[in-house]
């Protein structure tokens, strides 16, 4: 009786233990996530994409662990149609927030009359935070908000539990303590004063502060699913770095650098940032039940860093103004080291995130996006033949003018409003768009032009009207497209 009694007890023992490790790569109740939101972070910035330059070893493990998106897109060449179109699930043109905030006309003289455009986020909008909170998370903005202010315009009118250092400014004044800014609007000539985060230590760096925030809202929230919006104020202007990090990138010789040296560091600082949240999921024994998204709200700046070969820069509706890295990891999810090509763009995340978060999706809401787990489990396609953008805007920007875009499979075309024009490109095997094929293939450049003009005026896309005030001695600088 007693060896039957001890065979029992093993027996349970075993299985119990065999169920466990069964079980161990599965999430356990509701998935926590976060999501990097990196400012100006250029697609060929990391190492997973091609960079020899800068140091990205965390993100670059990101990539190994979880899957790596070859064609992703930001909604915009700017930021804060972008960071809309994340937590809405709306193309910018649909939401009529298409330029970054505050901005305004650039040239009053200019031939066409900028498009009309939203000021803030609109309250009407639920979130994807919103929508998370109502399933029961907790969730945190830490960082660059830029999608409006006071009085109903903050992370916490938009379902945000937690807010740090979010605000109307895009930019910090200074990424050193104290964090206080002072800009020059340019479409009043009046100066705006603000800070960032009005406390901290002499030396403090900011990207260092935000993730000590990000820990910290980490292990506050163990006990309960979390979502965490860490949109970094870095890698974006002013250019600052710690002295000894920029010291090193200062050896590189000229010729076999990518960027300037306080870039780079300010990118290894931020890669640091993804390694101690990676660290503190792992060391709460969260990693497994947590997915990590990884990317960035438009192109590289072009006095930073260069996005070769992607032809220019942000601003420009080329590839170097709007391809982004997208990197995500789902442990038992997505495929180690997965490397997936097919195009999505930044309205995806939000039906992907309710998705995993095993949350009904909200097709009225989400209306552009596209869950993105078909792709993470077998690599399949998309129910989605074509990617769009519209920006009816002049900006200072090299090489971006008013223009409207439509990517299809291989092909992408882009109408210009001001010059009047279209290009059309063949990224399979152009992909630094230096030869426009408008001319020799005509009727594929109608047809995806028709297409483009469709979709406008399905999302009531803002169009550009004459400037009865045109000056035809003002131009529109339009400098080098690279």
């Amino acid at each position: 009786m007693n060896h039957a009694l001890l065979f029992f007890q093993v027996f349970l023992l075993a299985s119990s233990v065999s169920l466990h490790a069964a079980n161990a790569s599965k999430p356990a109740g509701k998935l926590n996530i976060v999501l990097f939101l990196i400012d100006d972070l250029g697609w060929m910035d990391v190492g997973c994409n091609g960079s020899k330059f800068y140091q990205t070893p965390n993100i670059d493990r990101l990539a190994r662990e979880g899957a790596r998106f070859t064609d992703a897109y930001a909604a915009c060449a700017v930021c804060s149609p972008t960071r809309a179109a994340i937590l809405t699930g709306k193309y910018p043109a649909r939401l009529l927030l298409t330029d970054w905030l505050p901005s305004g006309r650039w040239n009053p003289k200019a031939r066409l009359r900028e498009g009309r455009f939203l000021r803030a986020l609109p309250l009407e909008e639920f979130t994807l935070a919103e929508a998370l909170r109502e399933a029961g998370y907790r969730t945190a903005s830490i960082g660059k908000w830029h999608l409006g202010g006071e009085p109903f315009s903050l992370p916490e009118h938009h379902g945000f539990d937690v807010n740090v250092a979010g605000n109307t400014h895009g930019a910090p004044g200074n990424y050193f303590f104290p964090y206080d800014g002072d800009w020059e609007i340019p479409t009043t000539g009046k100066r705006a004063k603000w800070n960032v985060l009005p406390d901290g230590e002499p030396g403090e760096y900011l990207t260092d502060r935000l993730t000590d925030e990000a820990v910290k809202f980490i292990r506050e929230s163990r006990e309960r699913p979390f979502f965490l919006y860490f949109p970094h104020y870095g890698v974006h202007t002013p250019l600052q770095a710690k002295e000894e990090m920029v010291a090193r990138y200062e050896k590189v010789p000229e010729d076999r650098r990518q960027g300037e040296p306080v870039y780079a560091a300010m990118v290894e600082s931020i890669d640091q940032s993804v390694g101690r949240v990676l660290v503190t999921l792992r060391e709460l024994s969260l990693e497994q039940n947590t997915l990590v998204i990884f990317t960035s709200d438009n192109g590289g700046f072009y006095k930073a860093t260069s996005n070769a070969p992607l032809r220019a820069n942000k601003g420009a509706y080329y590839e170097g103004g709007i391809r982004v890295p997208l990197i995500v990891k789902w442990p038992g999810v997505t495929r180690p080291a997965a490397v997936i090509g097919e195009p999505v763009t930044s309205t995806d995340l939000y039906p992907t995130c309710l998705a995993a978060a095993g949350q009904p999706q909200r097709p009225h809401q989400h209306r552009d996006g596209l869950n993105l787990l078909p792709l993470f489990r077998n690599g399949g396609s998309l129910e989605r033949e074509s990617v769009f953008w519209h920006f009816p805007h002049y900006n200072r920007h090299p090489s971006s003018v008013p223009s409207s875009v439509i990517r299809k499979g291989r092909w992408k075309l882009i109408e210009t409003f001001d010059p009047e024009g279209v290009e059309l490109y063949n990224l399979e095997h152009d992909l630094g768009e230096s030869r426009n094929l408008a001319a020799e293939r005509p009727n594929l450049t109608n047809e995806l032009r028709r297409e483009l003009q469709t979709w406008r005026r399905e999302v009531g896309a803002e169009m550009m009207r004459p400037n009865p005030n045109h000056d035809s001695v003002v131009k529109i600088q339009r400098k080098g497209n690279r």
